[in-house]
């Protein structure tokens, strides 16, 4: 099944990413396209990991995979990691970036919440427990991450201050519909606040430095899990596939709004 579109790009405006992500000396060292992240940028929950990346589960059905493949970056450098917290992105991924670097893609913020643990306590535990948990979750999101997140953008910049950089948020988990077996829909509810909360702190930091975000929320929009559609794993054993997109999921999710995310940034490039 070939993916839907967000939109066409017209002929002009391809012509014009191409030359940004190949502009550059032809001796300058380092990717046209960076991925950097964490598991929602890997590729975690759908398989098909490269071997050679350990741990770290980076995938080929993963969306800068997809991308890569279908644009064909003068160079590409997949650094997203499972588990990765915005201070594992600095100090264990912006060595792929470079001066050279056109186009940069990054998921992060939802491990520094320990938003894995916290749906861990949603699934095994009590209604208020997950709540107590999420809210935990929400303090960090609100007060401890932005900072963190501005630290990290700088350090983006400051290494590749020529890239249009791409930060994309979360889905929602959950869509709420009575008859659906697991958790209740309580502790759904608490989670899809959850997201809600993290993406708003991600985006207000992604506008202090000027990057494009990318909200991924509408596009999954009944494909949640309860939906009958869903575009994403349920509890998985072991847990850590629990929650994360599918290939689908990235293919028909995150790959497009990406897509459309990039055309966008590269217009806005091109128009300074």
């Amino acid at each position: 099944m070939r993916r839907p579109r967000l939109r066409t790009v017209a002929a002009g405006t391809a012509i014009t990413a191409a030359s940004l992500l190949t502009a550059g000396p032809a001796s300058a060292a380092g990717p046209a396209y960076v991925a950097l992240g964490d598991s929602y940028s890997s590729g975690t929950g759908t398989g098909s990991y490269d071997p050679s990346a350990g741990d770290c589960q980076r995938s080929g059905k993963a969306y800068p995979r997809l991308w890569a493949a279908e644009h064909k970056p003068a160079k590409f450098a997949f650094a997203a990691c499972a588990g990765a917290t915005t201070s594992t992105v600095q100090s264990a991924q912006l060595g792929a970036l470079h001066r050279n670097t056109r186009l940069v893609s990054i998921t992060v913020g939802g491990n520094d919440a320990d938003f894995a643990g916290v749906m861990q306590v949603c699934v095994i535990q009590s209604a208020a427990n997950c709540e107590t948990a999420v809210g935990n979750a929400e303090n960090v999101m609100k007060r401890t991450l932005p900072g963190r997140l501005d630290k990290l953008y700088a350090g983006i910049h400051r290494r590749s201050p020529s890239a249009r950089v791409v930060v994309l948020g979360y889905p929602h988990l959950y869509t709420i519909v009575s008859g659906c077996v697991g958790i209740g829909n309580a502790k759904r509810t608490v989670l899809n606040r959850a997201a809600d909360t993290l993406d708003e702190t991600v985006r207000r930091a992604a506008a202090r430095a000027r990057f494009v975000f990318a909200d991924v929320r509408p596009r999954f929009a009944g494909h949640e899990l309860c939906s009958g559609q869903g575009w994403l794993n349920a509890v998985t054993i072991p847990f850590g596939s629990s929650y994360h997109p599918t290939a689908r999921g990235h293919a028909e999710g995150y790959l497009p709004v990406f897509s459309a995310a990039v055309d966008r940034a590269l217009e806005n490039a091109a128009a300074r």
